[in-house]
């Protein structure tokens, strides 16, 4: 690192920081950054500003769009009291390649106490007040827990099911097929999909 100059060690630096970049990639994207003509340069932070001025997070779901509502709970045609419970926006981005035609609820995260995150740090309190406003309005619910099949997501599913069941609506679960540890954002869609049909109601 120290051979490098400090304006491609600073961006290093930044790129690091990026989910899945280690740090010989970070340099390697940097450098090719480095040698980019202006205008591309130019044309990416260009992008990056346009998507914070525009990007905005569902007050329903907390999906990313830019639209608030988001075009998914905005949706008419879908089944507003079928909620599909997931981790983050990339598995909602696999579910939804299934032509899955409930909605979402995204949580950011799953608990777990050795990094500090609970269900405070979670979206489970709007899931929660959520679920109380649509029993207004439908007699029937239904939650599908669609957390990763790891540890964490284990443990957040089983808090979940705990914390919904005595508002008496129902509660699935993925079915099995998805291996163990896996997660949702690289599973195949045809997997995906069967595990979802084929979910199981939680007791």
């Amino acid at each position: 690192m120290n051979a490098l100059p400090l304006s491609i060690q600073n961006l290093v630096k930044l790129i690091s920081q990026f989910p899945g970049i280690g740090q010989k990639s970070a340099v390697r994207i940097a450098i090719w950054l480095a040698l980019r003509p202006k205008k591309e340069i130019k044309k990416l932070v260009d992008a990056i500003i346009d998507l914070k001025k525009k990007l905005k997070i569902c007050p329903i779901c907390f999906n990313l769009d830019e639209k608030a509502p988001c075009r998914i709970c905005s949706d008419l045609s879908r089944k507003k009291n079928l909620i599909c419970v997931v981790e983050d926006f990339f598995d909602l981005i696999s579910v939804e390649k299934t032509g899955f035609k409930g909605t979402y609820h995204i949580l950011w995260g799953l608990i777990n106490p050795t990094q500090g995150i609970g269900p405070k740090e979670l979206k489970i309190k709007e899931l929660i007040d959520r679920i109380k406003t649509l029993k207004k309005k439908y007699k029937n619910i239904e939650v599908i827990l669609a957390t990763n099949p790891t540890v964490e997501g284990e443990a957040t599913a089983i808090y979940l099911q705990k914390t919904l069941t005595p508002f008496k609506i129902r509660i699935t679960k993925l079915a099995k097929g998805i291996p163990e540890g896996a997660d949702l954002e690289y599973t195949d869609e045809i997997t995906l999909k069967k595990a979802i049909e084929g979910r199981r109601e939680l007791k």
